[in-house]
């Protein structure tokens, strides 16, 4: 059986624990401040990300990856027998996922297979680990490729915000919506659905989103032999109290924090969870 390569982006938010267990490679997006560039996860962390903001004041863009950092990479992998899968956020969030198509018409290869997971950070990370475990089973590209396509299009997603400002100005959640959420205290509940944000629910109070999440957590039925991501943003309070309640129903799950391109979209004090449903 021929080698297999996985590769992604950095907006998996995967840790440096499951990356080096798997072998995974992680492509990192760009994070700009002004004429400064930044290689996600590689010059900056989320932490430091924050203290830049703060600091000079100042809000960063993001940058997709090129087509010829792919072509790069690709070539880099065919060259030592391997065949490829890569996974990539949603098309409909960055254009990554079309320089990835181009770099593998570059190549003009039939060992490439890119995969548009309409997903993005831990959403994307889940599939990234589902792809690696089905590698380490001994499945073939072909498998591999139908599992991860089929289950992209059950993987769930609730995430507290307790500021909207970040999804606002990164252009992921309109301006009326973000004016709803920060106003009178409403906090807005929100998931990836179709390869985009979309508000679930608006509720006022971080008590009653923290027990909107938490009723969430009750209805959890896990693909068997799939994991749960639990995603911090600097939000302690939601994190901890998440992470108390996935022990006490003995779900098991991963721990990962945001890298800076969702982290500037996102911003501090966000958290949620991640899985696949069982289907």
């Amino acid at each position: 059986m021929g080698k297999i390569k996985i590769i992604t982006d950095s907006t998996c938010d995967l840790n440096l624990e499951i990356i080096r267990k798997y072998d995974i490679e992680v492509i990192p997006l760009i994070v700009n401040f002004g004429e400064e560039s930044y290689l996600d996860g590689v010059d900056m962390n989320f932490h430091s990300l924050l203290h830049k903001i703060n600091k000079d004041g100042s809000f960063p863009t993001t940058s997709q990856i090129n087509p010829q950092r792919f072509f790069e990479c690709y070539k880099k992998y065919l060259e030592e027998g391997y065949k490829i899968i890569s996974l990539h956020l949603s098309s409909k969030m960055s254009g990554t996922y079309q320089s990835a198509c181009i770099a593998k018409e570059m190549l003009e290869s039939e060992d490439i297979e890119i995969i548009d997971t309409q997903n993005v950070t831990s959403g994307l990370g889940i599939l990234v680990i589902l792809a690696s475990l089905l590698k380490e089973q001994g499945k073939n590209l072909d498998e591999i490729v139908d599992t991860v396509k089929s289950g992209k299009e059950h993987v769930k997603s609730m995430l507290s915000f307790n500021s909207l400002d970040h999804l606002v100005k990164g252009g992921r959640l309109s301006k009326t919506a973000g004016f709803l959420g920060n106003m009178l205290g409403i906090k807005l509940m929100l998931c990836v659905k179709d390869g985009e944000m979309a508000v679930v629910e608006k509720i006022r109070g971080n008590k009653k989103a923290l027990k909107y999440t938490m009723d969430y957590l009750e209805e959890i039925n896990v693909k068997p032999g799939t994991p749960v991501i639990l995603l911090n943003a600097s939000s302690e309070d939601m994190y901890d109290a998440l992470k108390e309640r996935l022990n006490e129903k003995n779900i098991e799950f991963v721990e990962c924090e945001v890298g800076c391109v969702v982290g500037t979209h996102s911003g501090p004090n966000a958290a949620g969870i991640f899985f696949i449903e069982n289907y």
